[in-house]
């Protein structure tokens, strides 16, 4: 066989490969989207004929801490506290822990809810930073359950810790303090803890919004609008994917591997259990949930990690590159730290579910995506220069990859439509379908330039630490 044929053959099987990943990515999409569209309809026909409001606000609801970790928030400290106090729910207190803020966040606190220094008995099962002023409670009984604990800085897992180690309720809710949450969240999110009674609910996360240009007052939402900026506009697309067609498919799969960190509620026994949040990573998000998988699944104790399509938290998205480039860095590199950390999963038919069907997934269309989709993007560059390129065959394969794209948002569009319908005013519908055929376009050059970027620092930068996410506050704007 002279060179040419080999050339040929080798030629022959690369562009297989990257046929069969492609086709395996599309088939994945397209089993997701059908599984979250049938839970999604499940969950909305079940959840109409029964009424929670009435059981979980009264003093028998289980007991709920929301945590809270706060760094140089002072700008709007004391309104986001007034609206994690005002939660539609009998049975819980709110744990904001002070990271070790250099600026006024608690004096603005101490001020605005009359706090006090107090003996406070913490059970430190978690090791942390120490703690630095001390723990405070309001004099004011209207804010008897505040909770106000000053630390040393750690970062947001070992904050997170520290209410842990507070917390002496069963369950917890972990939150970024900066985040809006709807009156009945911990309501909806408390349900599945109650509602499964042949398994163990370890875990449950919500869907997140993105709330620029929405307007708000005292802690409230108040009305929603499709924001102006177009950066912020594609990432309302790429949270629609996310939420409402891919974790709900997983959580009814039973192989949901990460909560988002905006807001997530766990039982704290199996969270205290497997040594609570990892330090060690920027994604402590994603790494306790697979931590805390892996112990049950090694206990051999049946599980469920539930997920509510319900819009519960609301959140500011990213209004510049910069920031946004910086954050999706961060969930790269904690991907691959989660990953590497529990790489015995991979492929184990000891995890089941977790093991043959979440992990390899996660690893091969979400780890590996940007690495495979660099490396054709080179084998493209190569062959121009080669001139080896059948026209007809590569317009073709960026065209289907290119509609593949836009049809799978536009189903999260519809979906979003016909069921929470969260963008009324007359034309928004319009302009979020016409986002949808851009998106690939301007957004997801950004999103690789980012993963690559992720990737670099995580092999050649380990100094790089868990950044800094820059936000304007959630006011009326």
């Amino acid at each position: 066989m002279d060179a040419s044929s080999v050339m040929y053959y080798v030629l022959l099987i690369i562009h297989f490969l990257f046929l069969a990943y492609s086709f395996l990515v599309l088939l994945s999409y397209g089993i997701l989207a059908i599984f979250s569209r049938k839970e999604t309809i499940s969950y909305l026909r079940k959840n109409s004929f029964v009424n929670y409001k009435d059981i979980l606000s009264s003093e028998l609801a289980p007991g709920i801490s929301i945590i809270a970790p706060a760094y140089n928030e002072s700008l709007n400290i004391v309104e986001n506290v007034r609206s994690l106090l005002s939660a539609h729910y009998a049975n819980y207190d709110v744990i904001i822990v002070n990271d070790g803020s250099t600026d006024d966040s608690l004096d603005r606190l101490i001020k605005a809810y009359n706090l006090e220094k107090v003996e406070y008995l913490i059970n430190e099962r978690i090791k942390t930073k120490p703690i630095r002023a001390g723990v405070f409670k309001s004099k004011n009984p209207a804010f008897e359950k505040l909770i106000v604990v000053d630390k040393e800085n750690g970062g947001k897992a070992d904050a997170l810790n520290v209410g842990l180690n507070i917390s002496k309720n069963d369950y917890v809710a972990c939150i970024d303090v900066d985040c809006l949450l709807m009156e009945d969240s911990l309501q909806k999110m408390i349900k599945p803890f109650l509602e499964y009674t042949d398994r163990r609910v370890i875990a449950s996360g919500g869907v997140i919004r993105i709330a620029n240009s929405c307007i708000i007052e005292d802690g409230k939402l108040m009305d929603v609008n499709y924001p102006k900026i177009t950066l912020v506009r594609l990432q309302i697309l790429e949270y629609l994917r996310s939420f409402l067609l891919g974790r709900m498919a997983w959580s009814k799969l039973n192989g949901l591997l990460v909560i988002s960190g905006a807001f997530g509620m766990f039982d704290k026994n199996i969270a205290i259990k497997v040594g609570g949040y990892n330090t060690k990573t920027v994604g402590e998000d994603m790494e306790i949930v697979v931590r805390m998988r892996r112990y049950m699944e090694e206990q051999k104790i049946e599980y469920k990690v539930a997920y509510i399509p319900d819009p519960l938290c609301w959140t500011e998205a990213p209004e510049n590159y910069k920031t946004f480039i910086s954050q999706r860095n961060r969930w790269t590199r904690g991907t691959i730290e989660t990953l590497k950390e529990h790489r015995v999963i991979g492929f184990n038919p000891k995890y089941r579910v977790l093991g043959m069907l979440s992990f390899p997934y996660w690893f091969l269309f979400e780890r590996m995506a940007p690495i495979v989709e660099v490396l054709g993007i080179i084998y493209f560059t190569l062959l121009l220069f080669v001139r080896n390129i059948q026209w007809d065959y590569a317009l073709g394969f960026f065209l289907a990859a290119y509609f593949s794209s836009v049809i799978y948002t536009l189903l999260a569009v519809f979906s979003e439509e016909f069921t929470f319908h969260q963008y009324k005013k007359k034309g928004e519908g319009f302009q979020l379908v016409l986002s949808a055929f851009i998106e690939p376009l301007l957004l997801h050059p950004v999103v690789l330039y980012a993963a690559v970027k992720g990737n670099i620092d995580y092999y050649f930068n380990k100094n790089l630490k868990w950044g800094e996410m820059k936000r304007k506050g959630l006011t009326n704007k």
